[in-house]
């Protein structure tokens, strides 16, 4: 069965064309306007969406596309959306790109080379969706995509359970990378909510200017360019669960809009006057200091307490020292197989490096660290030089007496190799070892053959 791929586009001749070039590859979907679009998603589920952002009631508009595609993303997130926009509106490509695009395209299109990308695009889109699959049915250790079995972890998971089975508020606290989002879409997935959006947002992510029209949606002529109605996040949110990042960084403005909300459960949009009921659930998060803002005057204190009915702190990655390895060995595993090198693996040095290094920048440090260094490896093992981390040393925290054997054996054969110009035979006869062994111990410690 052939993967499904969605056509957007307004124009039926295009559609038929894209339709009859593609469909030997593809199980082809089509519509061509954003509600029709929204709705053969939801039914067909497709892996990639190509979407023309030109939609109707203003085809020379890109909001009505922009909107489009905020609503397929937010349906699911792993979806790749291929965007594409009229010559000399790079600006417009890239707006779609901070929107959740994957990539995007100019007219006129290359068919060759949307083959090209659309092959590509189709071959991470399924080994992400394998990976997640893989986390959730046969990884004993995973909880909604999230990898952990320290102390710390298993209780967030049991604050993620209990506070699930409620609609209250939850404001999720944590350092930069500690996977926040991931948390609220676990909350999300093991709530009554799971089948229906969930819709998240940066709010420091955003202009302030364009924030309050990006979350509450706007009126026709409400303000310069506002050439359409669109709807805001709270409206797509309907039903399932928006997330609010770095909720510290609305203005005081915003804070009052959504107060209300949580209070009446109404919004209004910019320029609108007619109130607008919404059921969904709010989860919101902050790396920041909030009681500080209570303090200095930027963050309501009323609001503050409306958000956070029941709050729930991510461990950093340092306070979750048996998780390193696990978290390291599935993203290897993952970045390995969308690069074409399934049989990297780490040599123990590389390993205790990784265990031992004190990641500031937490699970999402970790992760693109991984990801340079399979991209950097040039061998069946992955070393410290392709991490770029400080080698470990016997004496280090967390070296044990089989990691300290190992060192010394790693050592004196690298130095005996070196003071014979890497010949296996002399080496060997001054190691006293034969030199089949010497091949195995190589191997064992990651010493790469000259």
């Amino acid at each position: 069965m052939n993967p499904k791929l969605l056509i957007v586009d307004d124009d039926e001749e295009i559609r038929t064309q894209m339709k009859w070039a593609l469909a030997g590859d593809y199980d082809i979907v089509l519509a061509g306007d954003r509600a029709s679009a929204v709705a053969a998603f939801a039914a067909a589920r497709p892996l990639v969406v190509l979407l023309d952002l030109g939609l109707p009631p203003r085809p020379a508009d890109p909001e009505e596309g922009l909107a489009a595609l905020a609503e397929l993303t937010a349906l699911e997130s792993l979806a790749k959306v291929i965007v594409i926009t009229g010559q000399g509106e790079k600006g417009i490509g890239l707006r779609a790109i901070g929107g959740g695009a994957y990539d995007f395209m100019a007219k006129p299109v290359e068919m060759e080379e949307l083959k090209i990308l659309l092959k590509r695009v189709f071959h991470v889109a399924q080994l992400e969706m394998e990976f997640r699959e893989l986390q959730r049915q046969v990884v004993p250790d995973a909880f909604e995509g999230m990898l952990g079995t320290s102390p710390a972890m298993r209780s967030l998971f049991d604050s993620i359970r209990k506070v699930a089975t409620t609609d209250a508020p939850v404001l999720l606290l944590g350092e930069s990378g500690t996977g926040k989002e991931m948390a609220a879409q676990a909350i999300h997935q093991c709530s009554a909510r799971k089948k229906e959006p969930f819709v998240a947002i940066n709010c420091s992510a955003i202009p302030e200017t364009l924030l309050e029209s990006e979350l509450f949606g706007h009126e026709k002529g409400s303000f310069t360019g506002a050439h359409a109605q669109r709807k805001g996040r709270f409206e797509t949110a309907v039903g399932g669960t928006l997330f609010l990042d770095e909720i510290g960084e609305i203005p005081l403005p915003l804070q009052v809009k959504l107060l209300r909300f949580l209070q009446e459960q109404f919004i209004e949009r910019v320029g609108g006057r007619q109130p607008i009921p919404i059921d969904a659930r709010i989860i919101t998060a902050t790396n920041a200091d909030l009681k500080k803002g209570l303090v200095d005057g930027t963050f309501r204190e009323d609001l503050f307490y409306r958000l956070a009915v029941v709050k729930i702190a991510l461990p950093p990655l340092r306070e979750r020292e048996d998780d390193i390895r696990l978290l390291a060995q599935y993203f290897l595993h993952r970045f390995a197989g969308q690069a074409g090198k399934p049989g990297l693996v780490f040599d123990q040095e590389s390993m205790r490096a990784l265990s031992r290094n004190p990641w500031p920048g937490n699970v999402r440090q970790l992760e693109n660290c991984i990801r340079r260094a399979v991209i950097m490896a040039e061998g069946k093992r992955l070393t410290v030089r392709d991490l770029e981390l400080p080698a470990a040393t016997p004496g280090s925290r967390s070296a044990t007496l089989k990691e300290a054997r190992e060192q010394l054996e790693k050592e004196m054969i690298q130095n005996a190799l070196r003071k014979h110009a890497g010949r296996i035979a002399p080496a060997a006869i001054e190691l006293g070892v034969g030199r089949p062994t010497l091949y195995d111990l190589m191997d064992k410690l990651g010493i790469a053959r000259e």
